[in-house]
């Protein structure tokens, strides 16, 4: 059975073109060649909620894209993925995680919505690569050694 996999904001924005620092283009090919693997597999990767916000964000104030573009580009995502919600547990579980781990708030709600939707992988280039919380270990798709589980996604067959 293929991994549940969740994303983080990061990797959504590098896809969506963010490109304001070296070697951000290159995160952003990446970031497509691994979709295109997903669907490919027909994978549906796994979005918390608060990514999409995050990502629509960041769509306006760094990318420059008008409202309804970044409406339209998340609402993409959305289709193209199952999505998470936090419940009231789970943003409890967050403020614990975020306090005893000195992680930000959004970045322990995005994990914190993964381990509620049984992933098993949450990847992202923010959190500390190997981290394991309730299940969901955390890799960096842009580091030297991503979870073994994702390296098939990274590394299509020929």
């Amino acid at each position: 059975m293929p991994p549940r996999i969740a994303l983080d904001t990061n990797v959504l924005a590098y896809a969506e073109g963010l490109d304001h620092a070296p070697g951000d283009a290159a995160k952003g090919a990446l970031s497509l060649a691994l979709l295109a693997e997903f669907r490919r597999t027909s994978l549906r990767p796994i979005l918390a909620t608060l990514a999409l916000a995050e990502l629509h964000r960041l769509l306006i104030r760094v990318v420059r894209r008008s409202p309804v573009q970044a409406s339209l580009a998340v609402r993409s995502w959305q289709t193209a993925s199952e999505t998470a919600l936090v419940s009231a547990e789970g943003f409890d579980a967050a403020l614990t995680l975020a306090a005893d781990h000195s992680l930000q708030i959004f970045d322990a709600l995005i994990l914190s919505a993964a381990a509620e939707a049984r992933c098993d992988l949450l990847v992202s280039e923010d959190l500390h690569e190997g981290f394991v919380w309730r299940g969901v270990t955390v890799t960096n798709p842009f580091g030297d050694h991503p979870d073994p589980r994702l390296k098939p996604f990274l590394s299509p067959a020929p």
